[in-house]
């Protein structure tokens, strides 16, 4: 693959600006700081827009209400909203930037996706490779779970139940477009908003390894958004490191 990062100036945002080449395209992106916060997320608006999109927006609202009560009340907080609530909003926010006119199933997966995840903490496996895949396999399935009852009491039949369990499982990734839309998701939330704290307390090596890992399963619109990312010196560096290899 070839690339290169060329500097272009001061940025809008402060940030240095620079050229991205990959392949013989060429991809601009701001090189800032990561923050904690998007200003342009605004989950009410979301909310609201997504309404016209559902076919029950009353049920829908009651089921969004009912997993966010659940995810509220992660000990964890970021602000005065638990954890997995405040990163259930971010996912959504990126998965509507990504799908305008996303299904009401992959909206609820979408929102549900890391539903009570405190409650299955990875301490609670072995430490390892092989006791992180089983931790990983086991969340799997309990959020698939967990959502599943959410969403039958709030009172969704079996279709909208099977094809939510079916995203959160992430089954057919590469053949389902829904399911890749979450999964380019994911990564960029990651990307977005944890990577700069996660990279500082992981191995060089194993950081690298593990971009160019969420990079492979990212589609190529997934791919475009991540390279538009603000990103600080050593965030640059690593993924550069991750995409010549």
């Amino acid at each position: 693959m070839v690339w290169d990062w060329l500097c272009l100036g001061v940025g809008a945002k402060g940030g240095v600006l620079r050229k991205l080449v990959l392949g013989g395209n060429q991809i601009v992106c701001l090189g800032g700081k990561q923050d904690q916060g998007r200003g342009d997320m605004n989950d009410a608006k979301n909310l609201e827009y997504v309404g016209e999109l559902v076919n029950e927006p009353i049920l829908f609202r009651a089921a969004i209400a009912a997993i966010d009560g659940e995810n509220s009340q992660d000990p964890k907080r970021i602000g005065e909203e638990g954890y997995e609530l405040y990163f259930s909003k971010v996912l959504f926010d990126w998965v509507l930037k990504l799908e305008k006119t996303p299904s009401e199933a992959l909206l609820l997966a979408t929102r549900s996706q890391h539903i009570c995840r405190w409650h299955s903490p990875r301490l609670d496996y072995p430490e390892g490779r092989v006791g992180y895949l089983k931790w990983r396999s086991d969340l799997k399935t309990f959020h698939a779970e967990k959502s599943g009852e959410v969403l039958k009491i709030a009172g969704y039949g079996e279709d909208i139940l099977d094809r939510v369990r079916d995203l959160n499982l992430k089954r057919n990734l590469k053949s389902d477009p829904e399911c890749q839309v979450l999964e380019d998701a994911l990564c960029l939330v990651f990307l977005e908003k944890q990577f700069a704290k996660f990279r500082e307390k992981t191995d060089e090596a194993k950081m690298v390894d593990i971009l160019r890992k969420s990079w492979a399963k990212m589609s190529e619109v997934g791919r475009a958004a991540a390279l538009e990312l603000p990103m600080g010196e050593d965030e640059l560096r690593l993924v550069k490191a991750a995409l010549a290899g």
